[in-house]
């Protein structure tokens, strides 16, 4: 069976076609080619410790995670890191998380705190203002931000701070394992992996001159000096993927930024089944397009064209070699990332239906959105008015931009500096 096209049309659609194959391939290529030059840390040769003994703070705030907290907790008073302090942050909860975080800190004095937050002040999201009121209650070299539903690995954080070290980073994000549950999780999260991989370049995050930031709630490690050099978290303090916002700002202000795999150090489940995680990514996507439902709308129409439309090209001759060329492409990028988030490559076959899944969640996001007239978190609602501003995706690379062009106009010029070194 083949599609009856107009020759009007015909030479357009199969130039169409060709285009996206061939995008597809070089996107492809890259990733074979560039992701195995990024650490490993779950690797034999990183099993080492600092040089010098480097103080850490690991932050989890908490609201209402009394299932999640304790097994959290229990993993990183397992950590072989030797100079590590925990201080858990009770945000407001109304569960039993805040005692057992009192009961924690009582067994474990000299290594985790409890820290309770009953007012959250305007103008801050709670998550956020934890965070910074962790910040300012603690003093080491580095900040390790996370959630109360992650599990360390023992050594995780000795192998990061030591890759750290190495790389005298400012900010260094270790990329979580998601731990699927079910089928449908698997499609979701395998096609969200697939698509984060388009929307940023691992191997350029260590780059400067690349806008490519990538943030992860799990494990955002960040030097203390920089955070502070940056202004704290005030800047961001209405942002909803704050993880995000905090790699964005770092490359802004032309401080170091590094990237890591650790495949099964640093377990993550997202939430039970597929309707979950679209229930966790309604609160999260819209603002993700800084609440601007045209970006969301344009995002929603390259997912179609780039996901879905080479489906179509297989039912019309002149598109078939290029789509399978997409989908061979979709399959070898399913197998290699897949070698370091382990979810299974064979979810690649299901990627149309993750699309769609997504896309379902984006119109959710936005719908509740525009429907409420803004978003609730942790309890207070926020209007999108007074969010805008705070998640604009293009704020923070507009600011790198124009640093990196203030320091090219402030470099002497080759000439200037061959005259000067002739003077010499």
């Amino acid at each position: 069976m083949s599609w009856h096209v107009s020759p009007l049309w015909s030479p357009w659609l199969e130039l169409g076609g060709w285009l996206i194959g061939g995008t597809w391939c070089v996107r492809a290529n890259s990733i074979l080619r560039q992701l195995p030059t990024l650490p490993d840390l779950s690797a034999p040769g990183w099993d080492v410790a600092t040089e010098r003994e480097l103080s850490l703070v690991v932050v989890v705030p908490a609201c209402n995670e009394a299932e999640t907290i304790g097994a959290s907790l229990d993993c990183l008073l397992a950590a072989d890191y030797p100079s590590l302090y925990v201080l858990a942050v009770d945000d407001r909860s109304t569960d039993t998380t805040g005692a057992i975080l009192d009961d924690y800190a009582a067994k474990h004095p000299e290594r985790i705190g409890a820290l309770h937050i009953t007012d959250l002040p305007d103008g801050w999201l709670g998550k956020v203002h934890a965070m910074q009121a962790a910040v300012d209650a603690t003093r080491s070299e580095f900040v390790l931000f996370t959630d109360a539903d992650v599990l360390f690995s023992p050594s995780v954080l000795r192998r990061a701070m030591a890759y750290a070290e190495m790389e005298d980073t400012d900010h260094l994000v270790v990329m979580p394992t998601a731990q699927v549950k079910s089928r449908g999780e698997g499609m979701i999260l395998g096609f969200f992996q697939l698509l984060g991989f388009w929307a940023a370049r691992p191997w350029k995050v260590a780059d400067d001159r690349a806008h490519d930031a990538i943030g992860v709630g799990a494990f955002n490690l960040v030097r203390r000096s920089a955070l502070e050099e940056m202004g704290g978290l005030m800047p961001q303090r209405l942002t909803v993927i704050e993880d995000v916002t905090i790699a964005r700002r770092i490359k802004a202000a032309g401080l170091k930024s590094r990237l890591a795999f650790a495949p099964g150090l640093v377990l993550v489940h997202w939430a039970k089944g597929a309707r979950g995680v679209i229930r966790v990514m309604t609160k999260n996507l819209f603002s993700g397009f800084g609440f601007n439902p045209f970006l969301l709308a344009g995002a929603a129409l390259w997912i179609v064209v780039f996901f879905l439309l080479p489906l179509l090209g297989l039912a019309w001759l002149p598109t078939v070699l290029p789509a399978l060329l997409v989908l061979l492409s979709m399959a070898s990028m399913y197998r290699v990332i897949g070698e370091y988030s382990l979810i299974d490559a064979l979810y690649g076959w299901a990627a149309p239906l993750g699309a769609v899944m997504f896309l379902y969640a984006m119109l959710r996001s936005l719908a509740y959105t525009w429907w409420r007239g803004g978003i609730e978190w942790r309890g207070t609602v926020y209007p999108v008015s007074e969010l805008r501003s705070f998640n604009d995706p293009f704020h923070w690379m507009r600011e790198g931009m124009e640093r990196r062009h203030r320091m090219k106009n402030a470099a002497p010029s080759r000439l200037r500096r061959w005259v000067d070194r002739w003077k010499r």
